[in-house]
């Protein structure tokens, strides 16, 4: 049996879709797992919620991931420490950042580069420790596991580490509770998911918006923000305050209802190392409309329409036309739902399983 250590030091409950990854490809790893035994070094903050999608014991490190002194020293020296401590074989470290020197090997999953390719987007005096802190991790794992082809290429290229120590592993959505025939879309809302951070380019949503006649448009939902939300005063400049609702974080119960009603799924981001979003929205039988960038192509594939992310110009017109036009929203939500089903949460424990044991024979 191999024993492995999960290293969950980021775990705060506000990390959004790092932590929708651990949690759905854990569960799913306790099922196909086999020959593997899972510990779990948790924060205090994932302590003390529920870990019941956990398939181990967890441990609580005292280390609380909101405290990123505290959590960069954790990743560094307690989470080696531990692993020694608790008889691992292996750490699996899930959220970009690991140990830099251990004596147990590590796979490190790198969900993208942002730091690197957009440092203008990713400031303060902790970036530039962020990507020290991250290539460092790279460059001394066992493995790397990324979730798609377009961030392969950027690991390789940006941080320098080989191919042969590189694994695409593919995320999956979230299984739609509501089943087709039961479902009942709006004819006028829209849907967009995301933090607040610059690259989710909510802006340009928002003017492309307020480009469409008064009596045509929609309704626009944007959930993901915590606390204030920033684009509170752009929705007020832009006279937007009837049609638009910032809904800020949301349960999943509540993302499925607004995957379920939504007419149209918008995500106009201008970097992604995946874009569950796209994902997602395709499994609920919801139309996409994204951005144009490579790795949206590598999971929307002919089943969401593209856009240029600095044109609100042609947003505008992309929605417009799709609200008038019910018999290509069908064709979308069919062609969305099978393309969703390519991707699996039991295909990328599969994959990550395999990863474990390439680490363990290079070892």
């Amino acid at each position: 049996m191999t024993r492995v250590l999960v290293d969950l030091l980021f775990y705060t409950g506000k990390r959004g879709g790092m932590e929708s990854y651990v949690r759905n490809l854990y569960r799913e790893l306790g099922t196909v797992g086999s020959g593997l035994e899972f510990v779990g070094y948790a924060s205090t903050e994932l302590a003390a919620s529920d870990t019941s999608w956990f398939p181990g014991e967890m441990v609580d490190s005292g280390i609380s991931g909101e405290n990123r002194i505290s959590w960069v020293r954790g990743e560094l020296a307690a989470v080696p420490r531990a692993a020694r401590r608790l008889g691992a074989d292996l750490i699996h470290s899930p959220a970009n950042i690991g140990p830099r020197r251990s004596a147990v090997p590590v796979v490190l999953t790198v969900h993208d580069l942002l730091p690197f390719r957009h440092p203008e987007w990713v400031r303060g005096p902790y970036a530039p420790v962020l990507r020290a802190l991250v290539r460092g991790a790279a460059r001394s794992a066992a493995r790397v596991l990324t979730v798609s082809r377009a961030s392969g290429d950027d690991i390789e290229r940006v941080l320098g580490v080989p191919p042969e120590r590189v694994d695409v592993i593919p995320l999956a959505g979230a299984a739609p509770r509501v089943p087709p025939s039961d479902v009942q879309r709006s004819e006028r809302l829209l849907l967009s998911v995301g933090n607040r951070m610059p690259h989710k380019n909510f802006g340009m949503l928002l003017e492309a918006i307020a480009l469409l006649p008064d009596r045509e448009r929609p309704q626009l939902v944007i959930t993901g923000s915590h606390g204030d939300d920033p684009l509170v005063p752009i929705v007020e400049r832009l006279g937007l305050t009837a049609n638009v609702r910032l809904l800020g974080w949301v349960p999943d119960d509540e993302l499925e209802r607004l995957y379920s009603e939504a007419s149209l799924v918008v995500f106009p981001t201008l970097f992604e190392g995946f874009g569950l979003p796209v994902l997602e929205a395709m499994a609920h039988g919801c139309p996409v409309v994204c951005s144009n960038l490579p790795v949206l192509r590598e999971i929307g594939g002919s089943a969401a329409v593209y856009i240029d992310p600095a044109s609100a110009t042609g947003l505008a017109h992309t929605i417009r036309r799709l609200l008038d036009d019910p018999a290509k929203r069908a064709e979308l939500s069919e062609l969305g739902r099978e393309r969703a089903a390519g991707f699996t949460w039991t295909a990328a424990a599969v994959g990550t399983a395999r990863s474990f044991q390439r680490a363990l024979e290079a070892s």
